[in-house]
């Protein structure tokens, strides 16, 4: 386990509990905790006083590897590295006719071209290393030739497990050849050979989170029918050796969206888990074999975190009776068990506005990016472990894109959050403390 797991996994240990207070926040609906923000005189980010950012990456700027930094950046995580540095593996959310992309489609460089998944495709990841002060050290593309890598999430064994969210055909079936999960070694200091983990299934992924206790793997779907996922590998940390793709069901809830508003806030409901054969899945069927197995629809699953505990929580961007967004939380009780809590479904877009990336604080908490531009803004809020919902930065940039990839330094002294158009990766450093005692 590296240290930033560690770390960021055993300080929200306790907030896997403390977040109960979260549902009764939603469910009685009181005004936001603002921290007054601080206009940015470069209308970049917006925070509270004390808290001041660093920018540390933008699309565009050259790599070590003679590339330049492709844009869309997406989801992100932090590493310990060697002599006190911090590496940073992140997504690219691109595919060929998006401006930004590293190289030409169809050509990517001599250098990479036995390593790229697809020659077409322009999407990865990017890896940079952090010296002690902050400054990119080394930088270069760490996956290639993937399609629109929108989050993941990192594993105990110090890797980043990046997800393709494909395009879809007009028959709404994903792009032939797309849709795998990839696993980056953050150790890694030139681009691996891409290869799909194809037991872990073949659909619309969004994030991965790493069950710490047992290695088990949750991965979303960004689809307005999609499913919830976990797979059991046949030998934790080698995800490569293959497992078992299953799909959620909570009983009695075919469709968590909550559209008659019957599932109260609070409130959990057992639910079990459902095998699924044949995960490479050519008909693009997944989540119609979970549902028509008796399992459940989730609105466009986005964000996942996870707690020491193997607490998990999950966004839906679009779910909720108002299509503004909900929060879940799965608990399991046994092998094949657990419960699901409806932890949070907002009605007032000033709470949270489309929930999307996620991150446990390592003092508890949630940090939770925005993706819904209520009143043309995006927010990163942080819910704290009595539930009660910060303000902690918005986007002042004139192009308002969402933000994602929030994540911690293995030392929990710096916020990484991107945002994701123009391209920005953004380090933010104040009083923590402050924070953990709101």
């Amino acid at each position: 386990m590296t240290l930033l797991n560690r770390r960021m996994l055993l300080g929200a240990g306790a907030a896997g509990l403390a977040l109960g207070g979260l549902s009764r926040v939603f469910a009685n609906e009181p005004p936001v905790k603002n921290a007054a923000l601080i206009p940015d005189p470069d209308s970049l980010l917006d925070l509270p006083k004390g808290f001041s950012y660093r920018v540390v990456s933008r699309a565009g700027d050259p790599m070590s590897d003679g590339l330049p930094t492709p844009a869309r950046f997406d989801g992100m995580a932090a590493f310990s590295g060697r002599g006190g540095r911090t590496v940073l593996v992140r997504n690219h959310e691109l595919w060929p006719e998006h401006s930004g992309r590293a190289w030409e489609p169809g050509a990517p460089p001599a250098w990479l071209r036995d390593k790229v998944f697809s020659a077409d495709s322009v999407g990865g990841t990017t890896t940079l290393v952090l010296d002690r002060q902050g400054r990119i050290e080394h930088s270069f593309m760490s996956l290639a030739g993937t399609s629109t890598n929108c989050a993941g999430g990192p594993t105990p064994w110090g890797s980043w497990l990046t997800c393709e969210e494909p395009r879809r055909t007009g028959a709404d079936r994903i792009v032939d050849g797309h849709g795998w999960v990839f696993e980056v070694p953050s150790a890694a200091r030139e681009a691996v050979k891409a290869v799909p983990l194809k037991a872990m299934g073949r659909f619309n992924h969004e994030a991965a989170a790493v069950c710490p206790k047992t290695g088990v793997v949750y991965l979303s779907e960004d689809r307005e029918d999609g499913a919830l996922y976990r797979f059991i590998p046949n030998v934790r940390g080698k995800l490569a050796a293959g497992g078992r793709l299953q799909g959620c069901a909570v009983r009695g809830t075919p469709d968590s969206a909550n559209w008659d508003k019957s599932w109260t806030p609070g409130t959990a409901r057992p639910a079990t888990w459902i095998d699924l054969p044949n995960p490479e899945s050519p008909e693009d069927d997944l989540r119609l074999r979970t549902v028509a197995g008796g399992g459940t629809r989730f609105v466009r699953g986005e964000g996942l975190a996870i707690d020491a505990d193997g607490t998990l929580y999950l966004s839906c961007t679009e779910g909720g009776a108002n299509a503004k967004g909900q929060i879940f939380r799965y608990r399991p009780t046994g092998a094949n068990t657990g419960e699901m809590t409806l932890l949070a479904e907002p009605r007032d877009r000033a709470l949270i506005d489309m929930p999307d990336n996620m991150c446990v604080a390592p003092w508890g908490g949630l940090f939770v990016c925005e993706d819904g531009g209520s009143d043309g803004d995006n927010f990163l809020r942080l819910v704290s472990p009595k539930g009660e919902i910060l303000t902690f930065a918005r986007n002042a940039h004139i192009r308002k894109g969402e933000f994602c990839g929030v994540c911690f330094s293995p030392d929990g002294r710096t916020l990484f959050v991107n945002v994701q158009t123009p391209g920005f990766t953004f380090a933010v450093t104040g009083p923590w403390g402050s924070l953990a005692k709101a």
